[in-house]
């Protein structure tokens, strides 16, 4: 896990049939078409962290999932959670029917949530539910929901390969969020055989934290492969500048300190930063840019393999079509640079340096405010300017440095 303040350092240990767009056969599709449009667009994201806590408010939905998006998602079970109660009498009063029989084949909707979860590694005390001595999944799906209320979770528990092919090879999702990987971004194997599947077979989007030390990205595992995105964090709420215990040369920078649901109460909230969170964050930036395209576009399915043809949108009502390089590029051109003039020298952080700030932050800052530019871009009401030369010439050089390390290491 990549979660720590300034001053803590949360030190974790390293760790199919493909489907179309449609699924089932045609009679199953027409049945299911009324409920299907009435659903309208939506996005898959699909954290892989250390488990949830589906009993929290931050959570919860109104109504359930159409029946078509859950045979989609493969959802073999449901668990009917109990609403009364503290977090540890509805735990209890839900093992015999939920908890103690999920198996690791399952994977499970947890009705009256946004959550469908899965644990393929089999290698956990309570399946899909965040642990009580830990939290750290909680927090990055609750980032997702923050940026994305509306979004779809497809929650994997583990830190391994499987549990990013869960992801990876499940057709609808979109986005797989990673927030783990080796301490200090030190160059040894991790996850990026699984990630590349994710993105360059399957078409999906991948945003991957760096580490929360200054290390370069580029050697890292989860943020440094060429198809993934890697993360860094900047300081949103102090002086919009880079957070020193960060990863540098990202692709680009997000928000490092936000409020999150805790893992074992219903309510409760607690602030946290780190490049853990500043990751997910990203990933519901972009899971709501394509809900709104899809939603222009009447596209009200998701994924992009299969009959998708590795499209995250299908083109139409003068929506063009969509796929990981066209929401990568128009990412990068949405991206800015904090003024070095904010910096405040008491504040703990980098001051983002006016030559070369592409080596600190990549690209630059995305939050909440770049997720309009990104949809007027991309369905042509507003076209983003081109990035300065010596700003391209960087990255173009950052991804040059990465697709020769890591063809070189594969």
């Amino acid at each position: 896990m990549r979660a720590f303040g300034r001053t803590l350092l949360m030190a974790f240990f390293m760790i199919s049939v493909s489907l179309s767009g449609c699924f089932g056969n045609e009679e199953k599709v027409d049945e299911d078409m009324d409920e299907f449009d009435e659903f309208g667009g939506y996005s898959v994201v699909a954290p892989i962290d250390t488990g949830i806590n589906v009993y929290h408010n931050h959570f919860a939905m109104n109504g359930t999932y159409p029946g078509w998006l859950l045979e989609g998602l493969g959802v073999t079970m449901w668990c009917n959670l109990t609403d009364t109660g503290t977090w540890s009498e509805r735990y209890e009063a839900d093992r015999e029917l939920c908890w103690d029989v999920i198996s690791s084949e399952d994977i499970v909707y947890f009705v009256g949530t946004r959550i469908i979860g899965t644990t393929p590694d089999d290698e956990t005390d309570i399946p899909i539910l965040d642990d009580p001595s830990d939290g750290h999944g909680t927090a990055v799906t609750g980032s997702v929901l923050d940026a994305n209320p509306d979004a779809v979770i497809f929650f994997v528990e583990g830190f391994s390969d499987a549990a990013v092919l869960a992801a990876a090879n499940q057709p609808l999702v979109d986005i797989i969020s990673t927030s783990f990987g080796p301490i200090g971004s030190i160059p040894v194997p991790g996850i990026e055989d699984a990630t590349k599947v994710a993105v360059v077979q399957n078409g999906k989007i991948h945003t991957g934290a760096s580490d929360n030390t200054p290390s370069p990205a580029i050697q890292d595992s989860t943020a440094g492969p060429p198809w993934s995105i890697g993360i860094s964090g900047y300081a949103e709420e102090d002086d919009d500048q880079k957070e020193t215990m960060s990863g540098s040369y990202p692709d680009i920078a997000a928000d490092w300190t936000q409020l999150l649901p805790n893992h074992d109460d219903i309510d409760g909230y607690h602030v946290t930063s780190g490049t853990s969170f500043a990751t997910p964050r990203t990933a519901g930036i972009l899971s709501e840019v394509l809900e709104d395209l899809r939603s222009k576009a009447g596209d009200n399915r998701s994924g992009a393999s299969g009959d998708r043809n590795g499209l995250l949108v299908l083109p139409d009502n003068g929506i063009e079509p969509i796929e990981n390089s066209d929401l990568r590029e128009a990412l990068n051109l949405s991206a800015w640079y904090p003024s070095f003039s904010s910096w405040d020298p008491t504040a703990g952080t980098l001051p983002i340096s006016p030559v070369a700030p592409c080596t600190q932050v990549g690209w630059g800052v995305v939050n909440m405010s770049n997720v309009q530019p990104l949809i007027d871009h991309l369905d042509g009401t507003s076209e983003m300017p081109p990035r300065p030369a010596d700003v391209v010439a960087c990255m173009d050089a950052n991804q040059d440095i990465r697709q020769a390390y890591w063809s070189f290491v594969g």
